[in-house]
């Protein structure tokens, strides 16, 4: 292929998208909400800063998960692991429940810092605060301030590649020092306090 093939712009959105699938990604569920949380499957998740702590993710502009993080000022990122395809597709089905029985399936906590939900059995989690957001075409560009975080770096991650799932290859050493298993949120002493 030579640099000339890359130069032209997509013919359309759909060309465009099967170009973008070429990269692999994790799966994330993002989710907002106070009484009523509302959430997405996102692969439009990456980091920012570490010092200080910063994330960036984006969402589909006239969705109701955009409305609830710009209103709530906050959000949480749950990383979800190889056996959650399913909790992918739920989050992604369009005609899934909404209001309080959109999480009413699946087990979450909610975050320490925001009570933005938290999917349970994650790969990794982020409880963020709202810092700025970015008009990103027919897309909101959020960046969030980690207040907590935690990791299960045991568990395979779900991939998403050339618009299918699967898992990230199995590593059997131990995790490096900067990837320590850190506490659920049930560890942490949090509970549940949906009614």
């Amino acid at each position: 292929m030579t640099a000339a093939a890359f130069s032209q712009p997509p013919a359309d959105k759909g060309r465009l998208r099967s170009i973008l699938g070429q990269f692999a990604t994790g799966v994330t569920v993002v989710a907002a909400g106070g009484e009523t949380p509302c959430g997405m499957t996102a692969n439009s998740f990456t980091s920012v800063s570490l010092d200080p702590p910063v994330i960036l993710i984006c969402l589909t502009r006239d969705s109701e998960l955009c409305e609830a993080v710009l209103r709530e000022g906050c959000f949480a990122i749950s990383v979800l692991a190889a056996g959650q395809e399913d909790v992918a597709r739920y989050f992604a089905n369009h005609s899934r429940p909404r209001g309080p029985e959109e999480f009413a399936t699946v087990g979450w906590s909610p975050g320490p810092g925001t009570g933005a939900p938290v999917l349970d059995d994650v790969v990794a989690w982020f409880d963020c605060a709202l810092v700025t957001s970015h008009d990103g075409g027919d897309h909101e560009i959020f960046l969030g301030s980690v207040l907590a975080s935690g990791a299960e770096p045991q568990r395979d991650a779900l991939l998403f590649h050339r618009g299918g799932f699967s898992r990230s290859p199995h590593r059997d050493v131990a995790p490096r020092s900067h990837e320590a298993r850190t506490p659920s949120l049930a560890r942490l002493g949090k509970s549940d306090d949906r009614q």
